[in-house]
């Protein structure tokens, strides 16, 4: 009889949390929707913007991250100051999970985005998001490294997976005619995705202790203030006078819009981690690549060749496999 009544009374819990789990499903598909939509508006932006000279073609995307990264700063604040969290900031950024969390948008932020935002104007958004797709590959192998996580075979296929069908899209004839320095712009996703692995890592470890929504508020706020700080004056006074030329034009409310989707994701992207577990969340996102390859064909005319599709799935396969069981990704009552 008390087994039968224990019974009873834990199955409404249990299916709250199946509820729960699977409503973050959700989250990850709307953050892999939504990056991948990303990524392919802003390198539709990036080609409007006019280019002089060798400096001119890494200043730009640059500036263009930048603006990224405060709009999507200000739509995330904005947000936490109607929820009541706005306070939560500087508290945050006191303590050493918040310094970590900073650290990790460093990565994430101007190296990483940086990176991806020159990839995207040198090789194009869809080249750019199948080598990022590799980050939660890159991700697992560091997280074994610096986490001391278990790294077991399927683990280390997935990484050999991931690494094959990055050269498969590299391997790709590029149109050397509209992206005459296509390698360039493989080279720096990959350097992309080694940023946002490193990301990921320092800021699991770092949200043990922070709410995910400031988490991600943080993320671009401390984004937005190296690229202003730091990374423009090495650039030379330019970038501050394009910055500002740009904030005048029609280009900022593009910006804005697309930094919209940008916060989104990352909202979607942190949620789903909490409510469906790291792993999942990962398998999730990272169909980015797949949605980016839609994107462009959609809106850019893209001719999918079948060397970049598959590359693609080969990438998302692989990344799959890395970062958990698949079948642990529909089977939701085995967590």
């Amino acid at each position: 009889m008390s087994s039968r009544r224990d019974g009873q009374i834990n199955a409404p819990l249990a299916l709250k949390e199946l509820n729960y789990a699977k409503k973050g499903i959700a989250m990850g598909l709307l953050a892999g929707i939504t990056w991948g939509l990303d990524g392919v508006l802003m390198g539709l932006v990036l080609a409007l913007l006019p280019v002089t000279g060798q400096t001119g073609m890494f200043l730009v995307p640059l500036v263009g991250g930048c603006l990224h990264d405060g709009f999507a700063a200000a739509w995330l604040f904005g947000r936490n100051v109607v929820s009541g969290k706005w306070r939560d900031y500087w508290r945050t950024l006191k303590t050493q999970p918040g310094k970590i969390v900073m650290a990790a948008a460093l990565l994430g932020g101007p190296i990483g985005m940086g990176a991806n935002l020159l990839a995207i104007y040198f090789a194009g958004a869809s080249y750019a998001a199948a080598i990022t797709a590799a980050y939660p590959a890159l991700g697992a192998a560091l997280g074994g490294i610096f986490l001391k996580e278990k790294v077991n075979v399927r683990v280390w296929c997935g990484i050999g997976l991931a690494v094959l069908g990055s050269f498969l899209v590299g391997y790709v004839p590029p149109d050397t005619g509209k992206y005459p320095d296509f390698y360039l712009g493989i080279g720096l996703s990959a350097v992309a995705a080694l940023g946002w692995a490193l990301e990921g890592v320092l800021a699991t470890f770092g949200m043990d202790l922070v709410d995910s929504d400031i988490a991600s508020g943080i993320r671009q706020c401390t984004s937005f203030a190296v690229y202003v700080l730091a990374i423009f004056p090495l650039l030379g006074s330019g970038s501050y006078t394009l910055l500002l030329a740009l904030l005048t034009t029609s280009v900022a409310w593009y910006m804005a819009g697309i930094a919209l989707v940008g916060a989104a994701s990352f909202l979607f992207w942190y949620r789903a981690m909490n409510m469906t577990g790291v792993a999942r969340a990962m398998g999730l996102n990272v169909t980015y690549a797949l949605w980016s390859v839609f994107f462009s064909w959609l809106l850019n005319s893209l001719t999918i060749t079948p060397g970049l599709l598959g590359g693609v799935v080969v990438i998302s396969i692989g990344t799959v496999l890395t970062i958990g069981n698949p079948r642990n990704l529909v089977n939701l009552r085995s967590k």
